[in-house]
């Protein structure tokens, strides 16, 4: 291999302080260290051992530090001299990583550690530097070896010594203050001294990560959920992949484990599973595989044993067989620990914790998981059969049940349909009633209904049998009942418009025909009839979807008028007008009504709607079927917030929410959550709220199998309330896992949904994340016919490319979305702040002759694109023509600068001729006095920009002996503002008279 020159290796020293940190940066350190160990040059040696000793703290290789750390320590010995101030205090404060290092290795005997820890003191002494991370250390040396008494005197002696130099953080300091408090069974008073880190405001390298995993299970020991949710949320995204972090990583596994969310812990495994084998540090490996195990542990007890989860030392483990490795492991560098400190404190912190029962049975986290295949049993765990059985209820008697069963079906109860499966189950298991007749039809009845909703193609011929059943024990109105319900089938299953008639037809004669003296005859009756006029529009060619219908449908689709006619004159009938419908047919007469309703809103008769919905559920609540007004009420709160009603909205939809109370479908209850949630977020400051129930409908649906499907846009709401409560991270988190299904969704839908995830990844700082999805987004839309959106995600994904300082990839969407924007001729603004983006990225930093006239041509070609555009004259194209006039000029002064070294680089890029420096100054000046001429039409909106332009025009004249200039122009805008009312006024007025005695001085 050819030997690295001295520069070579510079280079790459610097190359490698820029490099992400983890086995790549730590291999090309070791090779930068060799090289220039092999060079002779003491100087780069210790730059070199530098590096390397950085790049190892912030790896999953931190514990070899101590050997580079060691030679430095020698380096500084043999000359102290040859030290500068910087590296004599990067060289003490990475004593403090090595300090902590020592204590965590199993191997270093603690009298070996103690040595460590008074050459510390002595040489911070020496330094004259204080002493509280020299008592720091000590509390973490006797934290590690079980010595509490000490840790005590420690932490106290620490909290009690000046701040200095050598002093870790604000941030990491309250990290190890707040575990020791969690030590100490005061879980308060930890997440109390946590807080700054926690709210963002302290923060440092690895910080806020690892408080927010610390603080994970105490907040769920105090109850706070919620805060605890916030915690993994925020948490995990931010070290997810962080190999300093793989601790943390464990802790949010273990979390997972403990709130019943073992699927989320097992996909958090799955993204980290290299690692069980490459963790260097014993205690980092003890900390990973702790958390690791909690969670294997919890699985094996729902009866997950032998389900395949990682690979492992070359081959795919089980459950069982992971844990057994990993708890081999993690015993013995238990124990190692224990030799060394002469007492069991680590292993008997390791036992306490792989043991821990679950925290909360189902913490809802919003995020999408694969749910765990059910299993045939679950292990009973050590803590459960220590606690005492609960007395078993006494079974209810069988002929008591059907009879709640059947009362349910009589009142429509949400209750039946798990009051029927009950009885269905306790009646195959051999318990009849004998004397009973209608019990056979009825078990007929509810198995071919169960057959219906899970699409079982035999469900109808079920039916027809329970109908026979029925008619033969005189049960003659549940036989209308399924009569109806086998037409019902066929009309879901698309059988012939005959056949569904003939269906219909036999279902109206036996309802028809049941006795006058039948209490269930009349709503036979209407509930046939209402059968026939929906079903009939069904099997009309072409006819619309009512179920489809919203405030923003499409209202040239038109209603179906026979519907409309047919549902009207149901209603007139039925109805009484003015006098409510009889009670045995009033629910049916508020599906009626809602049926018109939907019509009426797709048809944008939006006031129409309204009357029908309230109407409709003042029936289902007179029926005494208040759980079937929920529908009416939620679809009217939708309409009264597209109306802006705000107040009303929200009034009937939490009155939903109340009637929703005995629901049972999760769809239903998801529904009208997710109903209220949308209401509340038109509303200003109502997002926690409408974050709350929308993770409620999510659990809902995700319980319910619907996580796919309903479960995606159900998050999509989530997302959008977490966003809107400034919980950033969280919305990211929420809508990142439901990304995949929502691409399943259809293109428009994932393209919004990518938009969306976009700008939420902007907010959080992550440009690269967010320049991906615009152009993933970009992508999909380049098959469109309207090419807008192609254009506006290749602008936004080279806005993001930018913030990211990928400059050449910036370049390159910026030119594309000049190219689309230049065809579709229609946005001027985009185009020319794409071009002036450009001439931006042209300058790289260099600003030479090149350069700056490649800025100004670009421009130049902004201007041209506003001065061509349809209203030159627009108020938005006027303040881009004051920015682009404005920002040439600041390419000029670039220019000027870049090559006076009085401003500019030692190297200026070129020379400028003196002449050749005042045409550019000057025709800076005019620039900016163009732009300020151009932003003083504007008035109020563009005033700060205007002052900023004359501001610098003032400074620039400044600069080359002409400050009366400036100072004269900035005299007229304090003039010209002097008698105007109002704090702007005066704000300005004082700052241009500010500005304009400096430029006097």
């Amino acid at each position: 291999m050819t030997q690295l020159t001295p520069e070579e290796i510079r280079r790459g020293l610097v190359e490698n302080r820029n490099s992400p940190y983890g086995a790549a940066r730590n291999a090309h350190a070791e090779t930068l260290s060799a090289a220039a160990e092999a060079t002779g040059d003491r100087q780069l040696f210790r730059q070199s051992l530098d590096v390397l000793i950085e790049a190892y703290e912030y790896s999953a290789e931190r514990a070899r530090m101590v050997v580079p750390f060691a030679r430095l320590l020698q380096e500084y010995d043999r000359d102290p001299g040859a030290f500068d101030a910087g590296q004599t205090h990067s060289l003490h404060w990475q004593f403090k990583w090595v300090a902590g290092l020592i204590v965590s290795s199993p191997d270093i005997p603690v009298e070996t550690a103690t040595r460590w820890l008074d050459d510390m003191e002595r040489r911070y002494r020496l330094a004259g530097f204080g002493e509280r991370a020299v008592r720091q250390a000590e509390f973490h040396l006797a934290d590690a070896t079980g010595d509490h008494a000490r840790a005590e005197r420690a932490i106290t002696a620490w909290a009690a010594a000046p701040r200095d130099r050598m002093s870790d953080c604000h941030a990491c300091e309250i990290n190890t203050q707040g575990q020791f408090w969690v030590d100490q069974k005061q879980d308060e008073k930890a997440v109390e001294v946590w807080t700054p880190v926690l709210d963002g405001h302290d923060t440092c390298m690895e910080e806020p990560e690892r408080t927010l995993a610390h603080a994970l299970l105490p907040l769920l020991r105090l109850g706070r959920h919620d805060e605890a949710r916030s915690c993994h949320l925020r948490g995990y995204r931010m070290a997810r992949g962080n190999e300093s972090l793989l601790r943390s990583i464990a802790e949010h596994i273990e979390f997972c484990a403990l709130t019943g969310n073992e699927s989320r812990g097992l996909e958090i495994l799955a993204e980290h599973t290299a690692h069980l084998d490459r963790l260097a540090a014993p205690a980092a490996r003890l900390g990973f595989a702790g958390g690791v195990l909690v969670l294997l542990r919890r699985l094996a007890d729902l009866g997950h044993g032998d389900r395949p989860v990682v690979a492992h030392q070359g081959a795919m483990r089980t459950v069982d067989e992971l844990y057994v490795l990993l708890h081999a492991e993690a015993s013995e560098i238990a124990a190692r620990f224990d030799v060394r400190n002469s007492n069991t404190h680590v292993s008997d912190e390791f036992r306490t914790r792989i043991t821990r029962e679950p925290l909360v049975d189902d913490l809802p986290l919003g995020v999408r998981v694969v749910p765990l295949a059910p299993t045939a049993a679950a292990r009973v765990t050590p803590a459960a059969q220590n606690r005492p059985a609960a007395p078993a209820a006494p079974a209810e008697p069988f002929a008591e049940l059907v009879e709640r069963a059947r009362a349910a079906r009589r009142s429509g109860h949400p209750s039946v349909n798990a009051l029927w499966k009950q009885v269905v189950a306790r009646a195959e298991a051999g318990e009849n009633l004998p004397g009973d007749t209608a019990l056979p039809g009825d078990l007929l009845e509810r198995r071919a209904l169960t057959a219906a909703r899970t699409g079982d193609p035999g469900a109808a011929a079920l039916m027809m049998r329970a109908t026979e059943v029925h008619t033969s024990a005189g049960e003659a109105s549940r036989a209308a009942f399924t009569s109806l319900a086998v037409a019902g089938i066929a009309t879901t299953r698309g059988a012939a418009p005959e056949e569904i008639r003939a269906l219909l037809a036999e279902a109206e004669r036996l309802a028809g025909s049941l006795d006058p003296a039948e209490p269930l005859r009349e709503r036979r009756i209407a509930a046939a009839e209402l059968h026939r006029i929906r079903i009939e529009a069904h099997l009309r060619p072409h006819a619309p979807d009512e179920a489809a219908a919203g405030p923003d449908a499409d209202p040239a689709a038109g209603p179906d008028a026979e519907l409309v006619a047919g549902l009207e004159e149901y209603v007139a009938r039925y109805g009484r007008a003015g006098g409510g419908a009889p009670h045995d047919v009033a629910d049916l007469v508020g599906e009626a009504e809602t049926a018109l309703a939907r019509i009426a809103i797709r048809a944008g008769e939006l006031e129409r709607a309204l009357a029908l919905l309230a109407s409709a559920a003042a029936r289902q609540v007179g029926a005494g079927r208040p759980w079937d007004a929920v529908q009416p009420l939620s679809l009217q709160a939708d309409v009264l917030a597209h109306l802006g009603e705000q107040d009303q909205a929200e009034a009937v939809a939490r009155t939903a929410l109340a009637h929703a109370a005995e629901l049972t479908d999760a769809e239903e209850l998801a529904a009208v959550r997710l109903t209220l949630a949308d209401v509340l977020l038109r509303a200003e400051g109502r997002a926690e709220e409408a974050a709350g129930h929308a993770l409620e409908a999510v659990h809902r649906l995700d319980r319910a199998g619907l996580g796919a499907t309903d479960g995606a846009r159900a998050r999509q709401l989530l997302a959008r309330a977490y966003a809107e409560a400034d919980r950033i991270p969280e919305a990211v988190e929420v809508l990142h896992s439901a990304l995949p299904d929502l691409l399943e969704e259809g293109e428009h839908e994932g393209v919004e949904a990518r938009s969306t995830l976009a700008r939420l990844l902007r907010g959080t700082g992550d440009f690269r994340g967010a320049a991906e999805q615009y152009l993933l987004a970009a992508e999909t839309a380049k098959g469109w016919e309207n090419q807008h959106a192609q254009a506006h995600f290749a602008q936004s994904a080279a806005d993001a490319l930018s913030s990211a300082g990928l400059d050449e990839e910036a370049t390159a969407a910026y030119e594309r979305a000049v190219e689309l924007w230049d065809r579709l001729g229609d946005n001027p603004v985009g185009q020319v702040r794409c071009l002036r983006s450009l001439a931006w990225l042209g300058l790289n930093g260099t600003v030479d002759d090149a350069a700056a006239e490649g800025a100004r041509a670009l421009m130049e070609q902004a201007l041209a694109v506003l001065d061509t555009a349809e209203r030159p004259d627009h108020p938005q194209l006027r303040y881009e023509r004051g920015q682009t006039w404005q920002q040439t000029a600041e390419v000029l002064r670039q220019r000027v600068e870049a090559a006076d070294p009085l401003y500019g680089e030692d190297e200026p890029p070129a020379p400028l001729a003196d002449g050749r420096r005042t045409e550019l100054g000057d025709e800076a000046v005019l620039l900016w006095e163009r732009a300020a001429a151009e932003y003083a039409v504007l008035g109020p909106d563009a005033l700060d920009d205007r002052f900023r332009c004359l501001t610098a025009a003032g400074w620039l004249d400044h600069g080359r002996g002409r400050g009366e200039a400036g100072a004269a122009r900035l005299a007229a805008f304090a003039e010209e503002f002097a008698e105007v009312p109002g704090e702007e006024a005066e704000r300005l007025v004082r700052d241009a008279e500010q500005v304009r005695a400096a430029l006097l001085r």
